[in-house]
Parts: C-alpha cells; sequence; structure tokens
C-alpha cells in the first residue's frame, strides 16, 4: 500500500512540474526531419522574418482547430516563417494535412516537421496541445499560447511586432 501511495504522489509531482515548465525563452538548437527526411536545424531557420513554431497531435482537436484556423488565415501569418512540427507518424500528418491544413502544403513559409528524438517538449517545454511560439526575428519568444481560440491575439502580436 505504501508503494501505491509513494507512486501516486511521484506522478502528481511529475505532472505539476511539467505543467508548470516555462517555455524556450530563444529558439534552442534542435534537429528535426522534414517529411522528404531530410534534416532541418534551427541553422535552417528563415531569417529576418518572425518565427511561429505550432507543435500538434494529428489526434488533438485543439490542435485541428488551431491549423484548420491558420489555413483559413494564412494570409494573415504571412509576415511570418510557420514551422508545425508533430511527433506523429508521416501517414498520419499526410492525413491531417489533407484535411485541416490543405491550403499550407507548399507555401514557401510553412514547413511541416516531425520530431523524431522528441526533442520539442524538453527543449521548448510546451504546457499542452497545441501549443504556439512566437519568437522574434531575433529569436526571442513575443508570445506563448496553448489555445488556440487566441489565435487571434497571436495575429495581433504578428502585426504588432512585423512593423
Amino acid at each position: 500500500m505504501k508503494r501505491a501511495y509513494l507512486a501516486l504522489a511521484l506522478v502528481l509531482v511529475f505532472m505539476i512540474t511539467v505543467s508548470a515548465q516555462v517555455p524556450a525563452e530563444t529558439v534552442p538548437s534542435f534537429t528535426f526531419k522534414k517529411l522528404n527526411k531530410s534534416a532541418f536545424t534551427n541553422k535552417d531557420l528563415e531569417p529576418g522574418k518572425l518565427l511561429f513554431f505550432v507543435f500538434f497531435d494529428t489526434e488533438c482537436d485543439h490542435c485541428q482547430r488551431a491549423i484548420q484556423y491558420i489555413d483559413e488565415h494564412y494570409n494573415e501569418f504571412k509576415k511570418t516563417a510557420i514551422y508545425l512540427i508533430t511527433l506523429d507518424s508521416l501517414e498520419r500528418i499526410t492525413g491531417f494535412m489533407s484535411k485541416y491544413g490543405n491550403k499550407l502544403k507548399n507555401k514557401k513559409y510553412v514547413t511541416v516537421l516531425q520530431d523524431l528524438q522528441n526533442e520539442f517538449i524538453r527543449k521548448f517545454r510546451p504546457g499542452k496541445y497545441p501549443s504556439l511560439f512566437l519568437y522574434s526575428a531575433k529569436k526571442e519568444l513575443i508570445i506563448y499560447e496553448d489555445n488556440e481560440k487566441r489565435l487571434a491575439g497571436i495575429l495581433h502580436e504578428i502585426n504588432k511586432n512585423s512593423r
């Protein structure tokens, strides 16, 4: 019985620690994979543009709404380089993007990435899905959000910071 209480206490401490983590204040170093399996690192980020990272899960309904919003409002996001990052398989990503982000496919400043080494959570420290990080061209955090209903506020920050 003591072990069960100890295990429960450890799980609770872990959950509190994870939910209390602070998002990365600057863009950390990372290595993700493009869908063609080529490496993509922090050195490949678009210079001189705002950087918008969206960490998503293909099965998450909040993520589906977030990507759909970005898809529908793409012209308002043009001042940013958009990086869509997931842990999911290529098959799931392809289906997800066809359904929720079809207009984003093949856009110049939209890059879909797989996190095959589970770096994003450890280095960017998101709170939950979807995690929305807007960084300046100097790679400093402007705003972090994990509520897709606040994407209009991110657009406001994009307009404010891209003048």
